[in-house]
């Protein structure tokens, strides 16, 4: 009877090991505590529209540490770009732009769409750091052959104003071209953006770019 009850002892001991085990694995990383806050597909819905910051100070900025965790820690790409905002802008933490732009580039280099996009807008409008529409159009065309539609109306916009290289037209009017927008102002700028792009192109092109890839 005690070797029974001894053996159920430590089947219920090694169970509850493991169940610590586990919850220790989804919590830590690296030895750091992490807390599962906004999931990806959320967070990355927010930043589609630019309301991460305003999430983040609707939470009554409760949760920085957490996303600086999973900024610095984990690594996650929307959340190294979260922290780089949140940084640029100070909400909810010191500023620190050029800390902030530093994290916006990694999380760029790490493919995040948005934040290849808004480095673009950044260095042709000249935020947080000096103007150059080279550079500019260069964030542009990455994240625009990508399917992003915020750099696919920009990077058409620049070409129709004349910078990037006539080599690009094509490209960059077969991506917008094709691309779906639930929209219809937008829908209709885009229209007066690829009109204007075709302009600048022989008709043979602008038929070619017109056909879409299946």
């Amino acid at each position: 009877m005690f070797h029974k009850f001894t053996l159920l002892l430590l089947i219920a001991l090694s169970y509850c090991t493991t169940l610590l085990a586990n919850s220790d694995e989804n919590n830590y990383y690296g030895g750091y505590e992490v807390i599962q806050l906004y999931s990806q597909d959320e967070l990355n819905a927010l930043i589609n529209v630019n309301k991460h910051l305003q999430r983040v100070k609707a939470d009554e900025c409760q949760l920085v540490e957490d996303i600086k965790a999973h900024a610095l820690k984990i690594k996650e790409p929307s959340y190294v770009y979260l922290w780089g905002d949140m940084l640029a802008w100070g909400v909810c933490v010191e500023r620190n732009a050029p800390l902030g732009i530093h994290y916006i580039k990694l999380a760029a280099k790490q493919g995040l769409l948005p934040a290849i996009e808004q480095l673009g807008r950044y260095y042709e409008r000249g935020i947080l750091v000096r103007p150059n529409k080279d550079r500019s159009i260069v964030f542009y065309r990455e994240a625009a052959l990508q399917g992003f539609l915020k750099a696919q109306m920009n990077y058409v916009r620049m070409l129709n104003e004349g910078y990037g290289s006539p080599v690009d037209y094509e490209d960059a009017y077969n991506v917008l071209f094709h691309s779906v927008i639930g929209d219809e102002e937008k829908q209709q700028e885009a229209q007066k953006r690829l009109a204007k792009l075709a302009g600048k192109m022989p008709e043979y092109v602008v038929k070619r770019a017109s056909i879409e890839d299946i």
